[in-house]
């Protein structure tokens, strides 16, 4: 047993480039793992960035310098983020607490329901199973709704947080896209000589992570307003807050339109009941959630490494329980490195070459 994993370690390990790559990728585990609640904002901003260096890029071609051209964007992405939140976050925020205020009387529709089902179905139904039922799930609602209001206090002490995110991440999303090729420079200098593997993923995480995050800010805005204009439409209410909830659902591939569906369901079903109104958005909702997998998310990620769902799956559990929400976000490019990675320690070893940076694009 021991000459096989031996053996397996010389041939993978062997190599210098495959040693270094392998520290460098528990060196960077370590780092967020140790820091990364502190080394967020930064991850935030070199997202941003990487959303913004498309537009910043094409200026600089049309020969306007890297520092205007990163002004104008910069400026541009502001302005747009000011806009969005004046008009959508305050009739968000007024329908989720709109909702969250009916949320008894949607409970109290439902207890009725399923207190009724017995009369129904007779011989299938107990009513005294239904009571049991019910009492359990009111002790976890009583608990979640306790879990909710400490949770809301203890919030408040995030409000220096935030203020970082608004000050600091813009500021560094600046000098990220204007000093690009200096800071690509320096990050290079600091890698070892023996770097081939290194290059390789990280060539590749380049163009993967770059496109996912393009891909997935646009997937979440059509959605999202999709949504919302088809539920408005069909006079559902809370049509705005519902449709942000499916924006953001595309974050979690598979679980997440599968979770998004109990919402909309229940407060269609409370508002029209088992009629033909709340079967028709469901058919349309539907129609949203195939169109999505079957067209859109093809268009927009036809370039980037395929993945099988079961590995998705498990990376969306994994990332998210080390991470939370940004464990979701990046749980797919993270689970391309993985196998990107994984290619390079199995690929043949290339004929040497000249060092390039790192990252290019």
């Amino acid at each position: 047993m021991f000459h096989v994993f031996e053996r397996w370690y010389k041939r993978k390990f062997s190599d210098p480039d495959s040693a270094m790559l392998l520290i460098m990728l528990l060196v960077s585990s370590l780092l967020l793992l140790v820091w990364g609640g502190i080394l967020m904002p930064a991850i935030v901003a070199a997202v941003i960035a990487y959303l913004l260096d498309w537009p910043v890029t094409k200026l600089n071609q049309l020969g306007l310098s890297r520092s205007i051209s990163t002004g104008v964007v910069m400026l541009a992405f502001i302005s747009i983020s000011i806009l969005t939140f004046i008009g959508v976050v305050p009739v968000v925020t007024q329908q989720s607490i709109n909702l969250i205020k009916e949320t008894p009387q949607i409970w109290a529709g439902g207890q009725d329901w399923l207190i009724h089902l017995p009369d129904t179905y007779p011989d299938f139904i107990q009513v005294t199973h239904i009571q049991h039922m019910l009492d359990g799930v009111n002790e976890k609602v009583v608990v979640f709704g306790e879990k909710l209001v400490s949770a809301s206090f203890s919030s408040l002490g995030d409000l220096g947080m935030l203020l970082i995110y608004l000050v600091l991440v813009p500021l560094m999303v600046f000098f990220m896209l204007k000093d690009k090729d200096e800071l690509v420079r320096n990050v290079s200098s600091l890698l070892p000589s023996e770097r081939r593997l290194i290059k390789q993923v990280g060539s590749e995480m380049n163009a993967q992570i770059a496109n996912y995050i393009r891909g997935k800010v646009i997937e979440i805005l059509i959605v999202g307003v999709v949504s919302a204009i088809t539920f408005a439409f069909m006079d559902l209410r809370y049509a705005l807050l519902l449709g942000v909830l499916v924006g953001f659902s595309v974050l979690i591939p598979y679980i997440g339109a599968a979770v998004v569906t109990i919402p909309v369901a229940i407060v269609a079903l409370f508002q029209w009941g088992l009629t033909p109104d709340f079967w028709y958005l469901m058919i349309a909702y539907g129609i949203i959630q195939a169109l999505d997998g079957n067209a859109l998310v093809p268009i927009l990620f036809s370039e980037a490494v395929s993945l099988h769902p079961i590995y998705i799956i498990i990376a969306v559990l994994f990332f998210g329980g080390l991470w939370g929400f940004w464990g979701v976000f990046f749980a797919i490019p993270l689970a391309t490195l993985v196998k990107a990675v994984i290619n390079a320690w199995s690929g043949p070893k290339p004929l040497p070459e000249q060092d390039t940076p790192l990252l290019e694009q």
